[in-house]
This record gives C-alpha cells, sequence and structure tokens, in this order.
C-alpha cells in the first residue's frame, strides 16, 4: 500500500460537553420518568422470567435446561456464534479500512450495502434465501447436484445469521477510523513499515476497543436472531433449533416452566453482554 492511495482526512476535534442548567423539578421529572420506563419495559419483564423460571423449583429448572432439545439448541446457538462473529469481524474491519483509507467510486453505494440488513425485515431475508437456496430456485439445482444442502440446516442458518449480522461491526469502526484519520497510517509506511506490521502496530491498537464493541453487538444479535432462523432452519427438533426457536416450541406446547428457563439462560447472556458493553465503552473513554 502507498502512502499516496489514503484518502485524507480531516481530525476531528472532541469538545467537553457543556452541562445544561435546568431547574432540579426538571431532573426530578426525567429521572422520574427514566426510571419508570426502565422498569416497565426492562427490569420488570426480566424479573418475570426468572420468577416463572424458577416457578416449579431447581429441579424443574435443571431438567429444562439439561433436556437433550434444549442442549442441542444451546449447542448450535454457540457453534453459530463462533463461526459468525469471527467472519463479520474480518468482513467489518476489511470494509472500514476499504471505507476510511481510500478513494474510490461507489462508495456510497458500499456503505448502503452495508446498511441494508438494518432496513429489511429478517423475515424476507430468510425467505429470500429459503427461495434461493430450493431445489426450484437459483442455485438450489446446482447446489442439489453437488450434494450441498442449505435450506433447513445449519449452513443455512449461517448464512442468514451471517446476513443480518454483518453491518455492526462495519458501523462500529467506520466512525472510528474516520475520526483517526491516516497520519500515523502515512508515518509507518513512510518509516519503511509493511502493511501488515502498519495495520497490527498502528491501527489495529487504535480501534481495539471499537472492534471489540462492535463484535459484542454482532454476538448478541446472532446468539438472539429469530426472523431469518426461523424461516430458513425448518425447525426440526434437536438438528436446527436454536435457543429463541426452542423457547418458541416450548411456549406453544405451553410448557412455560422449560420455556422461561431457557429464556433465563438467554436473558442471562444479555446481562453478560451488558455488562462487557458497558466495560468496553468506560475502557475506550479512558
Amino acid at each position: 500500500m502507498e502512502p499516496s492511495l489514503f484518502k485524507p482526512i480531516k481530525q476531528r476535534t472532541v469538545q467537553a460537553p457543556v452541562p445544561i442548567a435546568e431547574s432540579k423539578v426538571i431532573r426530578i421529572i426525567l429521572i422520574a420518568v427514566t426510571i419508570i420506563y426502565l422498569s416497565l419495559f426492562l427490569l420488570l419483564p426480566l424479573i418475570t422470567i426468572f420468577m416463572k423460571a424458577f416457578e416449579h423449583g431447581i429441579d424443574v429448572y435443571i431438567a429444562a435446561i439439561t433436556d437433550s432439545e434444549a442442549f442441542s439448541a444451546i449447542r448450535l446457538t454457540i457453534i453459530v456464534a463462533l463461526i459468525v462473529v469471527p467472519l463479520n469481524t474480518i468482513f467489518g474491519v476489511a470494509a472500514a479500512w476499504l471505507i476510511t483509507k481510500f478513494r474510490f467510486r461507489g462508495k456510497q453505494f458500499l456503505l448502503s450495502l452495508i446498511e441494508l440488513p438494518f432496513a429489511v425485515s429478517p423475515v424476507i431475508a430468510g425467505l429470500v434465501f429459503v427461495l434461493l437456496f430450493t431445489p426450484r430456485g437459483e442455485l438450489g439445482a446446482w447446489l442439489m447436484e453437488h450434494g450441498v444442502k442449505l435450506i433447513f440446516s445449519v449452513p443455512g442458518i449461517v448464512i442468514a445469521t451471517i446476513f443480518v449480522t454483518f453491518p455492526f461491526v462495519a458501523r462500529e469502526l467506520i466512525p472510528v477510523m474516520e475520526a483517526q484519520g491516516t497520519s500515523e497510517e502515512e508515518a509507518a509506511l513512510s518509516l519503511g513499515a509493511s502493511g501488515w506490521k502498519m495495520f497490527l502496530r498502528v491501527t489495529l491498537p487504535n480501534i481495539k476497543w471499537g472492534l471489540l464493541y462492535g463484535m459484542i453487538l454482532c454476538n448478541a444479535r446472532a446468539i438472539g436472531e429469530f426472523g431469518a432462523v426461523s424461516v430458513i432452519s425448518g425447525h426440526v427438533r434437536g438438528v436446527t433449533n436454536t435457543m429463541p426457536l426452542h423457547i418458541e416450541i416450548l411456549y406453544n406446547e405451553y410448557q412455560f416452566s422449560a420455556a422461561f428457563a431457557v429464556a433465563s439462560l438467554m436473558s442471562l447472556l444479555a446481562v453478560v453482554t451488558l455488562i462487557i458493553k458497558n466495560w468496553i465503552e468506560w475502557k475506550g473513554r479512558q
């Protein structure tokens, strides 16, 4: 990579926020509204999930989460996340690097494509993949001839999850890289550093907190994705059911305690994700 390829970016100056003067009554009202809103739509549902999960005792709870189908759903969810997050991380870093460091035509179009999953319903995305990979679809016949099965299988779930989660890492990194500019990379190149050495020793340390933040968001969405996975999975028990799909099946079969037990595991994952997210934000500010 030559220094001339880099697009010069104006450095942004970050100003300290100016405190807003408001009356004590307004502050109390705003705090009260925030607490009430969070209590109704976050804390109360979370507490209800755990109350329902342990409603019939710890034995029922353990039996629900150690059931073979529940274990299969948990394992599949983790496997999908372990595949999707690294792939989307590689794509996100490459896309952010390309968009922020180089000049080329069609950059805005590329940004629009990256943001496309935010605008498309996950159910529609899953339906598109089903139509594309079905034996009568555009690619389905060719795939069947070569013994490749994507719909109603784990690979199809991975593809659908990749589609709905790939913008997260890129959209977190693009503003970070734009704010940092290219002066440090140009200096490294002028001193004889190779492209990889420049990335590992200059770029990566500068973007590491934004990168981790994007990976956390991508992982949370991959674990909780329902719409696209529901369409393409086929709901095969013990084979293609992820945790959200397994919860839906248990709830539809009136196994409420088991459904809330598995849901409590997802809630715990969400809480852990939130803690890690806040820690990363704090480290980023440091």
